[in-house]
């Protein structure tokens, strides 16, 4: 094997590697983002059911 070879096939491997990492960060970031929205809506769908569940009450 010529040198160009082995440091062509370490060069595929490292940028694996790397693109391996910044997938997993980018999908934790992601899912992080999908798991804070999901708690948004949730908190605005009980904020207005005790909201309701409150003012009918008072009346």
């Amino acid at each position: 094997m010529k040198t160009e070879s082995i440091w062509t096939i370490v060069g595929v491997v490292i940028a694996v590697a790397i693109a391996w990492f910044l997938v997993e960060v980018v999908l934790s970031v992601m899912w992080l983002f999908a798991k804070i929205a999901a708690v948004i809506f949730v908190a605005v769908i009980v904020y207005f059911a005790l909201h309701a569940l409150f003012k009918r009450s008072k009346s």
